[in-house]
């Protein structure tokens, strides 16, 4: 295949992460194959896990760091019984316990405990960073390793189905949770340990029900011109879709384009909000604070459609 060159493109990129690779490797494989010159993602999936990766092109990278606070949801595949130095199944086996029968009760009481506003300690082997470096390259030099807890947000935590050792849960959850943390606690709590042997993160908010574009997909349309490949990606603004939209008169456009707060006067609600001139384009991800005005958080440079 010859040389692709690379060009300013916008837009955000549903992608299908395939099992195997990093974020990152998933992300730089996407970013070649569309063509664009600058991308991000907007949170990782860890290498064994598949599903939902939202990748941001171009403008659209300015909200990759805002969209990694979303709410998030997945399926997990749960073994009891056998806990791993990773928690997952890349690790190796630290310990082999019996699993006592455990009725949907009991289950139902261990799960409850993990759901809500909770204390959760992020896996060693995470990439968190401390003074800098990653966690699990400290985990693997041998080094100890102190992970911090922290509070995070599980909104929904549900048996899907349970047969013996094995358990598939759907999860709901806020950033920075860790659904391997969950295993592991969920495990503690059952009295046998845990690990998690797969994941598929299923949506993102505000993509709760995504069209995945596979990697194989975005070969194909590669394949056949830049047309089927823009075709592939949504607009930045689909990344805004779930927060207020506000839409400038001429002389409120021109006050913004200069940098300025804009006065929106009554009827304005407070809150983080998507900003469009009164050409039709998106100009920025703004806040309306309580007085009414708007400032912006971030302006885009988008071309004209």
């Amino acid at each position: 295949m010859t040389r692709r060159s690379f060009r300013d493109i916008h837009g955000i990129l549903l992608l299908d992460k395939p099992l195997g690779l990093s974020s990152n490797q998933a992300l730089q494989t996407a970013r070649r194959l569309v063509g664009a010159a600058k991308g991000g993602h907007t949170g990782s999936l860890d290498p064994l896990a598949t599903g939902l990766l939202p990748l941001c092109f171009g403008e659209a990278t300015k909200i990759a760091g805002w969209l990694l606070g979303s709410r998030k949801a997945y399926e997990a595949e749960v073994r009891l019984g056998v806990t791993t130095t990773t928690a997952d199944l890349e690790g190796d086996v630290v310990e082999t316990r019996p699993v006592p029968s455990i009725d949907a009760g009991a289950l139902d009481a261990a799960l409850a405990a993990l759901r809500g506003r909770i204390v959760q300690v992020p896996p060693a082997y995470s990439a968190i960073k401390q003074d800098g470096i990653p966690l699990y390259v400290r985990a693997r030099r041998g080094e100890a390793v102190d992970v911090p807890s922290r509070e995070v947000d599980v909104y929904r935590l549900d048996v899907l189905e349970h047969d013996g050792d094995r358990l598939r849960l759907h999860v709901e959850c806020g950033s920075g949770t860790y659904v391997r943390s969950l295993a592991v606690d969920l495990g503690a709590s059952l009295g046998c340990g845990a690990h998690l042997t797969g994941l598929r993160r299923l949506w993102v908010e505000p993509f709760m029900a995504p069209t995945m574009v596979t990697l194989d997909a975005l070969r194909d349309a590669a394949a056949q011109g830049p047309d089927p490949l823009d075709g592939c990606l949504l607009p930045v603004e689909a990344g805004l879709a779930h927060i207020a939209r506000v839409e400038l008169d001429v002389a409120q456009t021109r006050v913004l384009g200069f940098g300025q707060p804009v006065p929106l006067g009554q009827g304005a609600i407070a809150g983080r909000c998507g900003v469009w001139g009164a050409d039709g384009r998106l100009m920025a991800l703004g806040e309306v604070g309580d007085d009414a005005i708007l400032r912006v958080s971030r302006g885009f440079n988008l071309p004209p459609s």
